[in-house]
């Protein structure tokens, strides 16, 4: 005859709530373990950034390694000039960036009626260093600060260059890649070049480009029958890419 197990499921249920438990305790203890280690990782950056307070102000490359470090421990140093980063980093930060971006937004209107609202980081930094050196890594953070004003400010990625949009136009993919065209040539292009190299018809590559021209972004210059289309910010990019 048959032995009947008895209490094996009220045992396993008990083992459960134990197992449930312990892993929860170990949950918390390593939370708890990891916060700890934040903070004190916190604390070290914030001396890091007393002891080389100079560095950061004076050197692009040595402010961007201290930008990274702070992204990694969540802390932003660019928050304004009464928090504690901007106190112990004395002139803050925040500022610098917020200056940098009013300069940005500057030269970005006025050269908008010769871009449309286009133009290379690498020629905007060339535009405020005649004044005083800006590195160019900095310029995107500027650009950063601006979103949160409207006006459509973002950096978009033109083939292997940056460029700053400064007006609120939606360009989507079919304009970034004319632009890329455009500049992987001369800094033009015309209809027939979009038509074939991109594979296009002809009312996709019509649509496109009459919205480019419409916003000032590309010029038309008839020749010989031929329309070729010109973007000013590219074909700087594409002026200084030839003299290197």
């Amino acid at each position: 005859m048959a032995h009947r197990r008895r209490g094996v499921g009220v045992g396993r249920s008990g083992a459960n709530k134990k197992f449930s438990k312990k892993a929860e305790e170990i949950k918390a203890t390593s939370l708890h373990s990891a916060l700890e280690t934040v903070e004190k990782l916190k604390v070290k950056l914030s001396d890091f950034a007393k002891d080389h307070q100079t560095e950061i102000q004076d050197d692009p490359a040595f402010r961007q390694q201290f930008l990274q470090m702070c992204a990694a421990l969540n802390v932003d140093p660019l928050m304004s000039r009464r928090s504690f980063w901007s106190k112990t980093l004395g002139v803050g930060m925040g500022d610098y960036y917020f200056e940098l971006a009013v300069k940005v937004a500057e030269v970005c209107f006025a050269t908008r009626p010769r871009n449309g609202g286009i133009i290379a980081v690498a020629e905007m930094q060339e535009i405020l260093s005649r004044k005083k050196k800006v590195h160019i890594a900095d310029i995107p953070i500027a650009v950063n600060k601006l979103k949160t004003l409207g006006g459509g400010f973002r950096i978009i990625k033109v083939g292997k260059s940056e460029m700053i949009v400064s007006v609120p136009t939606e360009l989507d993919q079919d304009h970034i890649h004319i632009l890329t065209l455009a500049e992987s040539g001369e800094g033009g292009v015309t209809v027939d070049d979009v038509m074939n190299q991109l594979d296009w018809k002809k009312d996709r590559a019509e649509r496109a480009i009459n919205l480019l021209l419409k916003e000032g972004m590309a010029w038309q210059d008839d020749y010989l029958g031929i329309s070729f289309l010109w973007f000013p910010s590219v074909w700087k990019e594409q002026q200084k890419a030839q003299l290197s």
